[in-house]
């Protein structure tokens, strides 16, 4: 009887010891479950083109590999909700308030434009700006060391810019005493519209005049802009970057090689698809960019103190193929300014 007892009494501990132990799991389990699950941040990103468009795809994944440099893995730890406005910008404050309603944490914007529909929508959600044209003259900002508010990011405007693509665009086609600056009609209070103004005074210095030929941002009407260029017979054309003008990039560059007409872009994009000449800011190096700002944002800074970044350099890019189909000869002395020239295919 006292082997059976002790038998007994070995099993009793045994079952104790382990209804204990499966207390002791239960309770880890319980308290695993209890952790606060860490809550993946949401960036909205608002873009006035379409996601089709070449020029917007090199930019987002620019974006995309600056959030990855910083240590942000899209659907692992952070979650990025794309909306394009396919040219239309009057969608974009419909856009911006479906934003908010999912809630996410930090907007990233292309403009001056799209940083006003997201401002409209929301006054607490940060916004980055990975391009602005003008925010303190659109009102977008207060000022870029101190821009206040939930709005910062990124700017390429620079008051002498237009006039500084009508000097090179001069070089190129010394002849030419006309030029035309192709614009969205609505664009006059925006970086574009101060630009236009502002680049009357090389006009005259250079000795030639710089027509505003506009079209309507909604529905705009190309082939009847062109039609303006020929009768007033403008010689040579510069693009405005406003999303307008920037969405029919492939039928204006096609009208500008059907007419002969040289010009000159501010977005490498334009050259890269056939246009003669590019000046400005790297856009797909600004969206890069624009990640540090969202980083700095999410670690708990505030955008309103987040100083406005500036472009220290701009591109120049000349297309000789497009020169040569339009019949153009680029001076030596533009050649040498270029960042990149952009030769004949091989064969």
């Amino acid at each position: 009887m006292k082997v059976v007892s002790g038998q007994w009494s070995i099993v009793s501990k045994g079952a104790f010891c382990f209804a204990l132990y499966a207390m002791l799991l239960a309770l880890s389990f319980t308290a695993d479950a209890q952790q606060p699950v860490a809550k993946i941040p949401r960036i909205g990103l608002l873009i006035p083109g379409s996601a089709s468009d070449p020029q917007n795809a090199p930019r987002v994944d620019a974006f995309r590999q600056g959030l990855r440099d910083l240590g942000y893995v899209e659907g692992n730890n952070i979650n990025i909700e794309y909306r394009y406005a396919e040219g239309r910008s009057e969608r974009l404050p419909e856009l911006a308030e479906e934003l908010v309603r999912l809630k996410v944490d930090i907007f990233v914007v292309a403009n001056d434009t799209t940083a006003r529909a997201a401002k409209k929508s929301t006054a607490t959600i940060p916004i980055v700006m990975a391009g602005s044209g003008n925010p303190i003259g659109s009102g977008v900002i207060a000022s870029l060391a101190r821009p206040g508010g939930n709005v910062t990011g990124l700017t390429s405007y620079s008051a002498e810019l237009l006039g500084k693509r009508l000097e090179l665009l001069k070089e190129v086609v010394p002849k030419v005493s006309r030029f035309g600056f192709l614009n969205a009609a609505d664009s006059a209070t925006t970086a574009s519209g101060v630009a236009f103004k502002e680049a009357q005074g090389p006009a005259k210095i250079l000795g030639v005049q710089l027509k505003l030929v506009e079209v309507k941002a909604q529905n705009p009407d190309i082939e009847g802009a062109f039609q303006i260029i020929a009768k007033e017979r403008i010689g040579a054309v510069i693009t405005s970057p406003v999303p307008a003008i920037g969405f029919h990039r492939k039928k204006i560059l096609e009208l500008l090689g059907k007419n002969r007409v040289p010009a000159m872009h501010s977005q490498q994009e334009w050259a890269n698809d056939g246009g003669l000449m590019s000046y400005g800011a790297n856009g797909v190096d600004q969206y890069r960019r624009a990640a540090t700002y969202v980083d700095k944002i999410l670690k708990g800074s505030k955008p309103g103190d987040l100083p406005v970044e500036q472009p220290a350099k701009f591109e120049f890019i000349i297309n000789l193929k497009a020169a040569k189909q339009i019949g153009v000869t680029i001076p030596q002395s533009v050649l040498y300014r270029a960042d990149k020239v952009i030769k004949d295919a091989p064969g």
